[in-house]
């Protein structure tokens, strides 16, 4: 197995762009992790990566091994699969990713449970609001809070999660409330956006009477974690979008209020994606199957 090892350390390598986030990735060390892609380069007889003090770069022939590297591991992966079914012991490590709120929530706390039921399967749990590249981040599942564009990714909806504009008591006795989306502008009502490279410019369309329509916020504080915007609103700072979920708690006790309640948010959407040739792994089945039903419930509790 000692050139499978390789092989995955070095499709991990080039999936995350660091020999020490891979090492870690894979429960190693470092200087294990360049031994082995060491041992992978010895083995072709070319250099797969361009290294410096700085930055660590596939070469050509890297790039021209990976695609090849990582079907041949998705082939291994399918295989062992195969027969775990057949022995009906799902066992391996699990790539998962899911938004902070989702994965702090919900899933993070269910994973002792479900490691209790396949205690043979391994989660490596990534959380991050930003939009994930599920295949090229070697992802064997993601939970997506939002809208979806086209792909080639199997896509199971979950639920419809509802959405609020929230601020609390100090920031509306200070500023007042808004009633509507075009209060928000008007007023010039400060806004706490995500924002994460990539995304799109700060509007949140919201439902009127005429269906529909978008407004351009803006406000003094902007990040990509979405419980520092929540915190920020706890605070007093302003006012947020957020998954009625995330801001269930503070709703009941009053921390948070609804604001622009003429002009509700719409929902989002909740689902759960994983690259085609990955859904049919056991691995990945029992903990879609597993975290589908307790994401549900999550959101229900919440509405």
């Amino acid at each position: 197995m000692s050139y499978v090892n390789n092989v995955r350390m070095f499709v991990r390598v080039y999936e995350l762009g660091s020999m020490s986030a891979a090492a870690r990735d894979q429960r190693t060390s470092p200087a294990v992790a360049s031994s082995r892609i060491a041992e992978l380069e010895k083995h072709l007889g070319v250099r797969l990566f361009n290294r410096t003090t700085r930055a660590l770069n596939p070469t050509e022939h890297g790039r021209l091994f990976y695609d090849g590297a990582r079907g041949i591991l998705e082939s291994i992966d399918a295989a062992e699969g195969a027969v775990m079914e057949a022995a009906q012991s799902p066992r391996g490590t699990l790539f998962v990713a899911a938004p902070l709120g989702l994965g702090r929530r919900i899933i993070a706390p269910e994973l002792p449970r479900f490691r209790e039921t396949y205690p043979e399967i391994d989660v490596r749990l990534r959380l991050s609001d930003r939009v994930v590249d599920v295949t090229g981040e070697g992802l064997d599942l993601a939970f997506h809070l939002g809208p979806l564009a086209d792909s080639d990714l199997k896509v199971r909806m979950i639920a419809d999660c509802p959405r609020v504009l929230v601020a609390s008591p100090d920031y509306i006795a200070l500023r007042g409330m808004p009633k509507n989306g075009a209060a928000l502008v008007r007023d010039r009502h400060d806004c706490l956006n995500l924002r994460f490279p990539g995304a799109s410019e700060f509007q949140w369309t919201l439902r009127t009477v005429d269906g529909p329509k978008r407004f351009e916020i803006a406000g003094p504080f902007e990040c990509d974690d979405g419980d520092v915007l929540t915190d920020w609103a706890l605070a007093g700072t302003g006012i947020v979008l957020k998954p009625e979920f995330e801001v269930a708690e503070h709703l009941a006790s009053g921390a948070l209020v609804p604001v622009a309640t003429a002009t509700p948010p719409y929902p989002t959407q909740l689902a759960c994606l994983s690259p085609s040739r990955r859904h049919r792994d056991p691995k990945v089945q029992v903990f879609a199957e597993h975290m589908v039903e307790v994401c549900r419930r999550g959101v229900r509790r919440a509405s």
